[in-house]
């Protein structure tokens, strides 16, 4: 049985999870409609990421004899100014995460939930690839420069470590 403060933390990261899933699909949308196919394919694929992440935590919750709530989210924003500004937001977004995360495990510990302190190690090895994948982008996109986003467009999908091609 789930801790009363690990549930709340819990139910804090999935309404994080699901909005962080919103926020790369309204970004994917911005990005595949300013003709940045590659861009759009990587983010529609990250966005379907973090819903997994979502429904990892619900059925979690729920295993644990917890209550899984499902939260209504704030809409995204819309405009992303361009490529870098936007990966620039991706990747403060993942450290927001990252630092959620942290909070979690913070709490297992106060709690003396060893189960999920375990458990949430996933995540916590999730948020050192993501922001480190995010990171690589950066570096490339800041390589290239803006008279190259072509080829940065075409090239980013081979950037993503499953090899996934688009979000299907």
């Amino acid at each position: 049985m789930l801790p009363k403060k690990v549930e709340e933390i819990l139910n804090r990261q999935i309404e994080r999870e699901d909005y962080s899933s919103q926020l790369y699909l309204s970004m994917a949308s911005w990005a595949e409609n300013k003709g940045f196919e590659g861009v759009s394919n990587w983010l529609y694929s990250q966005a379907e990421e973090e819903r997994i992440h979502m429904l990892k935590l619900v059925k979690y919750v729920n295993e644990r004899d917890g209550v899984a709530l499902i939260p209504g989210i704030n809409t995204p924003p819309k405009d992303f100014g361009d490529v870098f500004v936007m990966f620039d937001q991706v990747l403060k977004h993942e450290k927001y995460i990252s630092a959620s995360i942290n909070e979690i495990v913070g709490a297992c510990i106060a709690e003396n939930d060893y189960t999920t302190q375990n458990w949430i190690q996933w995540f916590v090895t999730e948020q050192i690839e993501e922001e480190s994948s995010v990171k690589a982008i950066i570096d490339k996109l800041n390589l290239l420069g803006k008279n190259n986003l072509y080829m940065f467009d075409r090239d980013i999908m081979t950037m993503r470590g499953d090899g996934e091609a688009s979000a299907e």
